[in-house]
């Protein structure tokens, strides 16, 4: 950081070399010079003005006036403790978490963005209070669900639990011919490896331990590479804070939770804040001796991308060749080394999947309808399902609404922010590479946030100038239109308050309005437990849906069969004849395996709720199961109902 700017300097400025028409490390778009040319070529860019952050303020005082933002803080979370605690989730209904939590939840989160609003638009107020509401917020809207639920919440994030258990039962990987479609967890193992070692490290038996938490922690493994992706091109706290908040808030997507993904897209952020700061020309101009460091420190984080996940280092490296379109960052090693490693572990780990896969994505590249279309069996049904749907949507909308306001708004950042609006856009193109299960609209606009939302606070802050630039305005309007401007400014204050509140409120419905799909009560765990502890190597379980917890439990034993994945016309065959459909497709099991039918509380909701099956239907397939004498009750609870195909000969269990 440079020493204090003196007053005499800020009004006698002398010129500094341009950077490629970026900031220079430490710079400060908020009072960062911008010459009338700045939108002229990089190549031509004139040089900038001096800049400064904001380090020579005045404190914002001493005593009570230094300590009333903690003031907010501590009330929003004494609020959401209360509320938590007479927080009841065992009936849930279609609009999920929203409508089971207490109103002191609702009361603590505006408090919250309140007091968060009003610390940070103050420049004198040190970081560690803006540090502390994020914290809060990410308590809030992180760590309310492992609180309120007594299981950990997604199928999805069970059955990754049961890939660590394979992992640590068969005591390496597998191939197809053995597990057969989830061999594919076995080509991209790195994130199961990493967890059955930190089981083994905790000494804990199944990683359901602990993985209700993990949305904090993958939360939290993004905060440091945001926070140096934006001090690469700011110094200005309100811009970086507010900006991590809107990041916060717009991903709702919901791939933090017990996931490859969220570590993957961690790293896919640590990356671009290595690249950013330690990579392109300010790199070699500046002649750090250490980059042979920073480039073995980039290749440990793309090996570790590579190995654990699909779709992100193909995601890195459309990023990556973004930045080389910035003449600041034109440098080839990242891309080329992202490149390579993604290469040699496609043509040897993960051939086997990709070589089963390729027709399917040849055929869907350059298809962008299918691509972002969802498809049968995941259409919103019901009034919670789409009013939480369109929350999603206007979340997203309105963030990269606010983010295309900053950079038409903000000309100083547009263009000394160049780098992050190539990163905002540069996901855009994979919507012509694949579907990637329905979910490629979702996974873009989750990897164009760290962009977005940079622009989106510049939106809601004080229009950006530089010193030059601002003194002449002062000059230009005089004394007599100082009141207009100080109204301007207060109008603006509670327009962007608005703003966030509103973003902030909406983020849960967007993120917990389908809790009734994800959450599973501990009858049902215990229910689906029960089969699998009886079930004999070589069973058949019979199911809706996958969408039940460990619905994957010893699947290199046991087979499975989801009804509702197969054809239409099969499941409406089913759904006229159910006893005897079901029949016919369990027969052929032979002893000493078993056939069993499982029906959940968490199939029917995920049924009704994206428009498979409705309620009465699924009652129907029910009763139908529970009159046949072809097939015997092994057990019931509130959660759901487990049945036994009966076999010829023998007595029944």
């Amino acid at each position: 950081m440079r020493p204090p700017v003196t007053p005499r300097e800020r009004s006698t400025p002398e010129p500094t070399p341009a950077r490629d028409g970026a900031s220079t490390p430490g710079s400060s778009p908020e009072t960062a010079g911008q010459s009338s040319g700045s939108s002229s070529s990089e190549s031509s860019s004139p040089a900038h003005e001096p800049v400064t952050d904001l380090s020579d303020l005045p404190p914002a005082g001493s005593g009570w006036r230094a300590a009333w933002p903690g003031v907010p803080l501590l009330v929003a979370l004494a609020l959401w403790a209360y509320a938590v605690r007479h927080t009841d989730v065992s009936r849930l209904d279609d609009y999920g978490l929203v409508t089971a939590l207490h109103p002191a939840f609702w009361a603590g989160l505006a408090v919250l963005t309140t007091g968060f609003w009003f610390t940070v638009r103050d420049p004198r107020r040190p970081g560690a209070w803006a540090l502390a509401y994020v914290l809060g917020l990410l308590v809030m809207e992180r760590v309310t669900q492992a609180v309120v639920y007594p299981t950990p919440l997604y199928a999805w994030a069970w059955k990754h639990e049961a890939v660590i258990d394979h992992l640590l039962t068969a005591g390496g990987l597998q191939t197809a011919d053995q597990v057969g479609d989830m061999a594919v967890y076995d080509q991209w193992p790195g994130f199961f490896a990493a967890q059955a070692a930190l089981m083994r490290l905790l000494g804990v038996e199944s990683a359901a331990m602990f993985m209700a938490w993990w949305p904090l922690v993958s939360s939290l493994m993004l905060l440091l590479p945001l926070l140096l992706i934006y001090r690469t091109f700011t110094e200005d706290r309100r811009l970086i804070w507010t900006a991590v908040w809107l990041f916060y808030v717009a991903n709702w997507v919901g791939q933090d939770y017990f996931s490859p993904q969220s570590v993957a897209y961690a790293l896919h952020v640590g990356v671009l804040a290595l690249v950013l700061r330690r990579f392109g020309r300010s790199a070699v101009r500046g002649g750090r001796p250490r980059q042979a460091v920073w480039t073995v420190m980039l290749v440990v984080m793309v090996v570790a991308i590579v190995i654990s996940h699909q779709l992100t280092p193909g995601m890195l490296v459309v990023c990556l060749l973004a930045l080389c379109l910035s003449r600041r960052y034109r440098d080839w090693v990242p891309v080329v080394t992202t490149v390579v490693i993604f290469l040699a572990w496609c043509l040897t780990a993960a051939l086997p999947f990709l070589s089963a896969a390729m027709p399917d994505m040849i055929r869907s590249v350059g298809d962008i309808g299918a691509n972002v279309e969802t498809g049968y069996g995941a259409t919103p049904t019901g009034t919670g399902a789409i009013a939480t749907s369109w929350a999603a949507r206007l979340l997203s909308a309105s963030a990269l609404l606010l983010a295309a306001v900053g950079v038409l708004r903000q000309r100083v950042l547009r263009h000394r922010a160049r780098p992050l609006l190539l990163l905002a856009a540069a996901p855009l193109p994979m919507f012509a590479a694949s579907s990637y299960g329905s979910e490629m609209i979702f996974r873009v606009l989750l990897f164009m946030l760290p962009g977005a939302a940079f622009f989106a606070a510049a939106a809601l802050l004080p229009k950006v100038r530089t010193l030059a630039a601002d003194a002449a305005a002062k000059e230009a309007v005089g004394r007599q239109a100082a009141p207009v401007q100080a109204r301007r400014r207060g109008l603006g204050t509670w327009v962007g308050l608005a703003a966030l509140l509103g973003g902030t409120l909406a983020f849960v419905p967007a993120y917990s309005g389908k809790d009734r799909i994800n959450y599973f009560p501990p009858q049902e765990v215990a229910l689906v437990r029960q089969l699998f502890d009886q079930a004999p190597d070589g069973s058949l379980v019979v199911a809706a849906n996958r969408n039940y917890p460990l619905a994957y439990d010893s699947y290199w034993s046991v087979d499975h069969y989801w009804f509702l994945d197969d054809a239409r016309s099969h499941v409406d065959r089913i759904v006229e004849n159910p006893a005897g459909t079901l029949a016919s497709d369990m027969a052929g099991v032979e002893r000493p395996a078993r056939a069993y039918f499982l029906l959940t509380q968490g199939q029917l909701a995920n049924s009704e709720m994206n428009g498979q099956l409705d309620e009465a239907q699924l009652d129907r397939i029910q009763k139908s199961v529970a009159a046949s004498p072809r097939f015997q009750l092994v057990a019931e609870n509130s959660a759901g109902w487990l049945y036994v195909l009966k076999q010829a000969g023998g007595a029944e269990r």
